[in-house]
């Protein structure tokens, strides 16, 4: 998503040196009374939305539209690759079912590992098929953790499993949180950005 600025900011004036095709196709303008500003979405099929506030017009939601034509093409590329690495990522049924019993194996017993050697109470350890997720821990110390972490390098998966463990003793992302998963697990960095660069689903912890 982006905004345009708040119309005190400036005027939206149409591009003179950009026309409609660096869009590649009509935006779809949506009036929302609240609006403060023009907002720019892209839907997973690629169709651009504009967000006209009560006070906007169709034609300066389009010069801003045009105007942040470079920002639209990054967020269609963005799209693209998440869909490509979610069909990388697809696997025969047999398969996967011999990960998800390997993962209902290996995960919780790594998880209780380094729970008792960071000296942490867990209440409960599910293997899921989160969608959205690595993994999640509530407020009762229940931890869920996501079943394709077993096709992972160990140091990543031990990330994701500290990462959920910490939210026993802090259930926020403060600075204070990121203090105790670098003291727990020195290479979280670079677990972090294995995730965000090979990863197939999005980041959730």
């Amino acid at each position: 998503m982006l905004a345009g600025p708040h119309p005190r900011s400036h005027s939206l004036a149409p591009s003179r040196s950009l026309g409609p095709q660096a869009l590649h196709s009509e935006p779809v303008f949506v009036r929302h009374p609240r609006a403060r500003r023009y907002i720019i979405r892209v839907a997973d099929n690629g169709v651009v939305r504009v967000t006209v506030p009560r006070w906007g017009s169709k034609r300066e939601a389009h010069a801003f539209a045009v105007r942040e034509h470079r920002w639209i093409e990054k967020e269609r590329e963005r799209i693209e690759e998440q869909r490509t690495r979610r069909k990388v990522a697809e696997i025969p049924a047999d398969v996967e079912q011999a990960l998800r019993e390997r993962a209902r194996c290996e995960l919780p017993s790594r998880l209780l590992d380094l729970a008792a050697e960071h000296g942490i109470a867990v209440s409960r350890v599910s293997v899921r098929n989160q969608r959205w997720r690595w993994g999640s821990c509530s407020r009762r110390g229940h931890i869920c953790l996501n079943w394709r972490l077993v096709q992972m390098p160990q140091s990543v998966g031990d990330y994701v499993m500290i990462h959920e463990l910490m939210h026993v003793k802090r259930m926020d992302h403060s600075p204070k949180f990121w203090q105790l998963v670098a003291a727990a697990c020195p290479g979280y960095i670079e677990a972090r950005q294995w995730l965000v660069h090979r990863a197939a689903v999005p980041v959730g912890a």
